[in-house]
């Protein structure tokens, strides 16, 4: 992460390390104290087994941040200029979730150096969770 990351060496096929974390209960109990949702969904088991769910389970929004994690530490603190997910599958305690993150553009538009990504959330075994697309604006070496 204290690597500048920069136009020139990005090309199109690269993939960004993955990241992986194990999920678990007090992870959702966290998100839910930082973000103020507190849909009982996600904490109560009680309730989420009432409504017909095997489990509690992740916030929407805690896997989209962890996916922004892991395009933050490839691009670079404050170089993501678009991101957008579409949610897939919902995420469970005890999955263990790794992110993909993907270059399928480099450009330039209006002076700035983009880079087009790919970016995706599985469990280990891999059923998609999330997937997204993101623009990074890259500095050059010049």
């Amino acid at each position: 992460m204290g690597t500048t990351l920069f136009i020139e060496d990005v090309t199109v096929g690269m993939e960004a390390p993955e990241l992986r974390h194990l999920l678990t209960r007090t992870d959702l109990v966290r998100y839910a104290g930082a973000s103020g949702d507190f849909n009982p969904m996600h904490h109560d088991e009680v309730l989420a087994t009432a409504a017909g769910q095997p489990s509690v389970f992740g916030h929407g929004m805690l896997s989209m941040g962890f996916l922004g994690t892991a395009i933050s530490h490839f691009v670079g603190a404050g170089r993501l200029v678009d991101f957008s997910v579409r949610f897939s599958r919902q995420t469970w305690p005890g999955e263990e979730l790794i992110t993909r993150v993907a270059v399928t553009m480099v450009r330039e538009e209006d002076g700035q150096h983009l880079v087009d990504l790919d970016v995706s959330l599985s469990n280990a075994d891999g059923e998609v969770k999330v997937v997204g697309q993101a623009t990074a604006s890259l500095p050059t070496k010049s």
